[in-house]
Formats: structure tokens, sequence, C-alpha cells
């Protein structure tokens, strides 16, 4: 810590900061559009000019840039002398020189960082009446527009998107002061992270395409936080709402998780909430038909049904909050509650919360990954399953240790010069999967090869780094020598991580891992471990835990009179439509609770609309055992009091009040948890997640809108001239109200919005900070269930390990698409676009042996269904197998790993 003064007051401030960084931390507003907190300075823009005098006998001073001017001890500024301004005010001039007059009409408007910037500068009038430049916009793909003639050119977007993201599609071209920041040619961005262009840009070049087309300014909007619900990593989110539909998501800060960056799915993949093939009312089965049917009549046929069953059976989802989940185990028992997923999924799931439980390996955030200089991933492909993770796993390779910079007298925030650095010490990173991944082009060595080769390739890690070198493998000899190396590699890192997960379907690779994170830890090495799983509350659902959907298949053999309640869950993901056909027709009833029409409802008897993610509040479980809370955007009521969507634990308590003569309007969701942890006391912190629903500010609830929320009185003018009353939201501290607390969110650490005086756009998340990409000024959100880890570890997993064996015909392996591989996403219209021609992957050896060309339709048929795809050409696929996008064109989970011997051209 140092002693500087600003403007005449005296601070003691942290001396590895920038002037401009630690000017931002002390609450003072100084203009900046090339810096960024996680791309550092480079001083381009010129705008953050202030005074710096020699000692305190310098009356003159001279002008720097507070990016780019380290803070030492002594040093006298000034941020408002009269130089400082009118130097900002002139540059800011000659910035808007070229600037289009299009800000009633920008995306950006209300919610733009040069607005701030501009008034901040104060600079009101243009003195410039010559022709501005005009460029040519480009085409970048389904989400993002590109309006190049409101660039700056602040080198923001090229150094996100090419040095800290890693695209290699998206350059500067030009020179001097004719430059133009874009793709070579028209075309779709390539990298899973380019939506982050869209907050990073200062100005309103890169914009949400979707967004466009549904458009209303930033405090014409309810906002509230959430949770993404695409994976199992739970980055935090910003959700907009209009006129009852998801307009726009943005990027809630996190400290320990995706911090200022979402990847695309995140940000993109909420189309399936607006979707107008959604289910808004109750549906009654009447001569073969669904119809609809009002709340209360429906609600009574439920009871009637389950009272005269002699077996209610539910099944649950990984997809659903824990408080559905556990609503659905309490009604119908945990004998005959099931998880929903397939046995592999289960045993996977199972394994991994074992492992969370009952050992001391750290399991790191995704900020932690950063600071690991050996990683070590097996047979999962990150950037595809959990993409935000992989961009941690780049910046961990990328980033230069805090010894090269001691070494070369740099500071971290000076990014060109620790970008030209070299360093002795190289980090490495080491990944196995059946085929190329996005991580290969910073691998240090990647093993293409089939599931079981894959696990065989980890065991020998293992057993050499146990056996010290000599355990005697059947590896090649290039393969050995590359193993030797990797371990060689590990024992020598400082910290090492290995990540596995499920998403190979093969609980073999998850145990290897553990076992080479356990024997790195028995070495007294610094090692951390992450285990993947495939959707965002895989966790939560393995702690209330239930038997998996071929166990349930089971329980009905003896039943005549048996329902079925199946909530939030597409049984035909799972498995192939002649098993779950079979097995529904054994039941006299079926009760299907989803926020999407689903194969399920086909052959649902009931249908009961659930509120999805957006609709709903709750609790899901990540990776980390982390409990967070996402809330509800919007009153789904507010312009159709008869829609009767609810959250499916609100559903499920109605039906249980009505069984057992509770009195269920009294309930909230904290009753909810209260009767969870009373259960399942292993989730006695889920409460610490959030505040409860009696947390107030002043006496006030947090409003979800701004206070200057514009036509309030007019939003339902077309149904009823008179204004209705917002609903009271019973469930969290949060209200539908602008009249509540908008200014002082931030002592919360649940934020709906970024507002502060002066900072109007995602810029100002320094303003809920206790310092600049530091915590929260409340905390950050969320709580881990595990605070304490066990000190004795689970022993190693045995194992007796075999290489792949080759059969005659093809066996099928999952590969992984970013968008259309989770469930989520595939009902969006957006990326139904995106996945339309679904793809399957086959060794050219193979290819040519079945006579199959490249780039033709093909087919294959399993179990009577019919699957058609088109082919491409891999050079690193194994022979004798093929790979298909899981989820997409309705492949089932359960084709994993089966034999097929038809695939022909069509």
């Amino acid at each position: 810590m140092v002693k500087i003064y600003i403007d005449g007051k005296k601070y003691l401030v942290n001396s590895s900061n920038n002037l401009l960084q630690t000017c931002l931390t002390l609450g003072l507003n100084i203009p900046y559009f090339c810096w960024h907190p996680k791309l550092g300075s480079i001083g381009a823009c010129r705008q953050c000019a202030v005074t710096k005098y020699q000692n305190d006998k310098d009356t003159q001073g001279r002008i720097v840039m507070s990016c780019m001017t380290p803070v030492e001890d002594q040093s006298i500024f000034t941020i408002n002398d009269e130089t400082s301004q009118i130097f900002r005010k002139n540059i800011i001039e000659l910035l808007m020189l070229n600037h289009p007059h299009d800000c009633p009409i920008c995306d950006e408007g209300g919610n733009c960082h040069l607005q701030d910037m501009t008034v901040m500068s104060k600079h009101v009038s243009r003195r410039y009446r010559f022709r501005k430049k005009i460029y040519k916009n480009q085409y970048l793909g389904f989400f993002i527009s590109h309006h190049m003639n409101r660039c700056i050119s602040c080198y923001r977007c090229v150094r996100y998107y090419k040095d800290y993201a890693g695209g290699k599609d998206f350059d500067v071209y030009g020179a001097n002061s004719n430059l133009y920041f874009g793709r070579s040619k028209d075309g779709e961005l390539e990298s899973e992270y380019s939506g982050n262009l869209i907050e990073v840009c200062p100005t309103g070049v890169f914009t949400d395409k979707n967004y466009s087309e549904n458009y209303s300014r930033k405090w014409d909007m309810q906002h509230s936080p959430s949770i993404c619900a695409h994976c199992s990593i739970g980055c935090n989110i910003i959700v907009g709402a209009r006129y009852n539909e998801i307009r726009r998501i943005e990027n809630r800060y996190h400290e320990n998780i995706n911090n200022y960056f979402l990847c695309d799915l995140g940000r993109f993949g909420y189309n399936y909430s607006n979707s107008l093939n959604r289910p808004k009312k109750c549906y009654l089965r009447k001569n073969n038909v669904l119809q609809e049917s009002c709340l209360d009549i429906t609600l009574r046929k439920v009871v009637k049904i389950i009272q005269k069953s002699s077996l209610i059976l539910g099944i649950g989802s990984s997809r659903a909050s824990v408080e559905t989940n556990f609503s659905l185990k309490k009604l119908v028992g945990k004998d005959n509650f099931s998880t929903g997923m397939i046995d592999i999924d289960q045993k996977c799931s199972s394994l991994i919360l074992n492992i969370l439980k009952n050992s001391s390996i750290h399991i790191p955030s995704l900020q932690e990954v950063e600071e690991y200089d050996a990683i070590l991933v097996l047979g999962e492909d990150v950037t595809q399953t959990a993409s935000r993770l992989a961009l941690s796993i780049r910046q961990a390779i990328q980033k230069k240790t805090k010894n090269s910079l001691k070494k070369n007298n740099l500071n971290e925030w000076d990014a060109f010069a620790v970008n030209n650095i070299q360093e002795n010490k190289k980090k490495f990173l080491f990944t196995t999967n059946i085929d190329d991944t996005k991580l290969d082009d910073i691998a240090d060595f990647s093993y293409k090869a089939n599931v079981q080769d894959q696990f065989y390739f980890g065991y020998c890690l293992y057993k050499n780094l146990k056996k010290k070198f000599s355990y005697a493998d059947n590896l090649t000899k290039d393969l050995r020598e590359k193993s030797l190396y990797i371990v060689k590699k590990l024992l020598n890192a400082k910290k090492i991580l290995i990540i596995s997960g499920s998403h190979s379907r093969n609980i073999s690779l998850i145990k290897v891992a553990y076992n080479i994170a356990y024997v790195l830890k028995n070495l007294n090495l610094e090692v951390g471990l992450i285990l993947l799983s495939p959707t965002s509350n895989s966790m939560g659902l393995s702690i209330i835990n239930g038997i998996s959907l071929s166990n349930i298949f089971q329980k009905i053999k003896k039943h005549k009179s048996a329902t079925l309640i199946v909530v939030e869950n597409d049984l035909f993901c799972s498995y192939p439509s002649v098993y779950i056909t079979k097995f529904l027709k054994k039941f006299k009833n079926i009760i299907v609770l989803d926020h999407q029409f689903t194969q399920m409802k086909k052959f649902a008897n009931i249908f009961l609309p659930s509120a999805n993610f957006f609709e709903s509040s709750g609790t899901v479980i990540n990776y980390e055992l982390r409990a967070q809370r996402f809330f509800q955007a919007y009153d789904v009521n507010f312009y159709d009091r008869n829609i009767s969507i609810m959250p499916s634990w609100k559903f499920l308590n109605l039906i249980m009040s009505q069984l057992f003569n509770e009195n269920f309007e009294k309930k909230n969701l904290d009753d909810c948890l209260s009767d969870c942890i009373s259960y399942i006391p292993f989730l006695k912190k889920i409460k610490d997640a959030s505040p409860n629903s009696l947390f107030r500010i002043f006496g006030q609830k947090i409003s979800r809108l701004s206070h200057r929320f514009s036509g309030k009185t007019s939003l339902r003018a077309d149904i009823n001239v008179h204004e209705i009353p917002p609903k009271n939201d019973k469930d969290t501290m949060f209200s539908f109200s602008m009249e509540d607390n908008t200014v002082y969110n931030k002592r919360s650490s649940c934020i709906p919005f970024i507002w502060s005086p002066n900072w109007n756009s995602s810029n100002g998340w320094h303003k809920y900070q206790k310092e600049v990409s530091g915590s929260l000024l409340a905390g950050n959100p969320g709580k881990i269930l595990l605070s304490k880890r066990n000190k004795e570890d689970i022993d190693y997993f045995k194992f007796h390990p075999k290489h792949f064996v080759q059969k005659k015909g093809l066996i099928i392996v999952p590969y992984y698409l970013l968008f259309g591989s989770e469930e989520l996403s595939q009902y969006s219209d957006v990326v139904k676009k995106k996945m339309s021609n679904p793809v399957l992957k086959i060794n050219k050896l193979d290819a040519k042996r079945l006579n199959l060309s490249n780039r033709k339709k093909v087919f294959f048929t399993y179990l009577g269904e019919i699957y058609k795809f088109f082919l491409i050409y891999s050079q690193n696929l194994s022979v004798g197998q093929i790979a298909i996008p899981v989820g997409q064109n309705k492949t089932s989970i359960f084709l994993l790993g089966k034999e097929i011997q038809d695939l022909k051209e069509l």
C-alpha cells in the first residue's frame, strides 16, 4: 500500500494498480474507453487524461494518461483541474467527429458507455461540418449486428476477441485514421464468446441482433438477477424483459465465476422462453384430445387421479430447480421418485457427488482456474460442454506468471508490454478427446482416441505418477514418450488442474481423473479437480437422490392403475421413442408439467404449464456444489389473468395441500427451502445462497424496474384503462414496481440491473465492487454447500483397463456443439436455424469401406427409427466409430455406445 494525493485529499491505495483503476475503486469518476479491467491498458484513446505534479511545489504539472500511470508513493494528481477537463473534452470531440447522430435509433442508447463519457467530459456541441466517413457493415451471423460507422477505434474489440478469447476470424484492418474492425469477409463469427463484443464495445458497433428485433430501452425493461440454465458452470446473468418477453441477457458480474464475460449460449440461448408455441393454460384430455381447462378444475382432477391410483411414480429433471425436484419427491415418496437420468448419467453424477463430498482435493472456481500452470483435460470437449470454463483455461495458459512480471519490472495491467515478454517457464495444457477440440490450438499435446483408449492413457499417467515412471504400460512407443513427458510436466508444475466429467458417459474416465489428482496431492503438490456434469442442476438432483429411469420402468409391471408425474423432462431425449412409448402406455394416467410442448404432450392426460427459469424463482447447484438463486423476471399474469403458468414446485405444493388439507397460500419459496432442509440436512446452507423474502433496504423491497421506467400507466391500456396494482412477490425480496428501492440495490448481492449516477452502461460494475474486479459490496452471491472439505480422502479407485475392441459394425460416440446439444436451446427458433443440418462424423477409412462420400446425406436405423445426417470426414476419429451430435435430430442419449450395421447414403 502507498500514500497518494488526489485533488488535495490523501489516499492509501494498492500500488499494483494503475491510477485509473485506483480512482475508480475510490469512487472518483474519470472517463475512459480503451481500458478494460480484464484487458488491461494500452493508452490508445487518450480519454483518461489527468494532471500529475512532480512535488508539492510544482504548480503547473503535466498531462498523463491515468490508465498508463503506475501508482507511486507520495504521488500528487488532480483529475478535476481545468487543464485536464479541457484536454478530455477536446479528445471526446475528436473521437466524435465521424460518429453518426443516431443515438435515438441506436440499440445502445441509454446503455452506452460513449454517451456516459461524453456527458462526463462535458462535450455538448458539434463544430465539425464536413462529410463523415462511411463504412460498410458486415454480416456477422445469427446473433450480432455490425455498425462500423459508430466505431471510435478504441481497439477493445480486437484485443478481447483475438488476444483474450483466442478468436482467429476477427481483426483490425487499415492504418492511421482509416481503420476497420471486423472479419476479412462476411460470415458468422466462429468464437463461442463473440457475444461479449456487445458489452466490451463502448459504443454501438456490435449489437444483439435478436434484441434489435424486439427492442426496448434499458430503463423500460424489467430486470432480475438469474443463473444461466444451460450447463453446470452456473454463470450469473441479468435478464431484461418487456411485455412479458425476454428481450436481452447481459453478464452479471461474479468475482469467482463468470466475472465480466459469458459464452454465447448463455447470452443468446433464451429464445425458448419467447416461443409462441408454449403452454400457457392447463389441459385435460377429452375424447383423446387435449383441451384447455381452468386451474381449479384441473387441480381437482389431478387430486382425484392421485387418490384413486394404486401407484404414483414421479420423474424429475436436472433442468428443474432443487425446490421442484424436492417437492415431487415429497409428493410421490422417496421409493417412487426418479431423477429422470438414464443409468450411466445417474452413475456418473452419483460418483461425482461422492468425490466432491468425500475428498479434500480443492474444487477451483473459474477465476482460480486462471492461476494454474499445468492443466490435464480427460475426455471433455470443454469449449462446447462448459464453454465459460474453456475461456478461463485459455487465460491460464496465456497469462504471464508473476515472477516474469517482477523480473521484467512490469505491471500486470500494462497489456502491450506484458504480451511482448518471453517466459522461461511455460504453462502446459494436455487434452484427450475423440476428435478435434477448440483448445487444441493452445494444447501442448492432444490425444485423439476412443473413450476406452483415452481411459487407458489416463490410467498409464496415474500408474507412472504412483510408481515414479516405472509402470510397464502397453502404449505405443510414441504415446509412451508422450505419457512420460506429461507426467514429468505435472510433477514439475506449481499448480495442477485435472478436468474430466460425464459427457463421455464413461465412469472410468472420472475415476482415473480422481486417481491422478489424488496421487499428485499425496506427493504434496497443489492440485485442483473439476468434474463436469451435463446440466445446470445435475448436482442438486443428485443430492436429492432417486432411482434411475430404467429402475422406474421396472416398478410399473405389477400395477394396472398407476399414475406417472413427469416434471420438466422430455423422456424422448433419453430413450428412443419405441422404448418410451411402450413404457408410457402402461400408465392409466400421465400428468406432465413443463414450459414447452415436448413429445410428452402426445401421452399426457393432464398438462400443467410450468414456469421456466425466467418466470420463476428457485435454486440450482453447480459443479462446485455452489447453491445459487435465480429470480422471476416478470409477472406472467400481468396481461392475461387467465394464464395458468406457475413454478412447478408451486403446482406440486398446491396438489399436496389439497391432498393433505394444508394451507398452501401461506407458503412461499423460503418455506419450501426450510422443508427441503428438514428432509435433506446436507442442504442446510442453501438458504444462504441469497437474502430471503424479508430482506429490505431502508424498509423497501428491491425494484425490478428503473426509476426512469416510462409508460407504466399505459402498459395494459388496451385491456383496461384502470391501472392494476403490481403483483406482490411473496417469494423474494424483489418487487414488480418502480416505486421501491432502485438506487441502493448495490447493498444486496443479487443485483437486478446496473445503474449509478453517470454510469448507465455495463461498464459501471466498479460502482458495485469493493475494488475494481474485486468482490461485490454486499459479497458474492451463492453459497458453497461444502465450506470445509474432508481431511481424509476416499481411496484410489481400482480398474481393469481394456483397450478398445473393434466390432463388425460402427459404434456411436457423442460430440457436442455449443448450441443444440443441450435441451433448452433446441426450442429456440434462432438456434433451430443454426442446427438445421446435423452432421455425422466418420473416419475416412470407414467411409471408403462403406462407399460413403464426403458431405453427402446418410442415414442409419436403430430400433425401427431412421436417423438422417450430413456426413463429413474426420481425420482423428477412431476407426470403427461414428460421432453424432447429442440432442440434435432426435438423437437420444441411449444411442451412445450402441452398434449399427446399416449406415448408408440416402
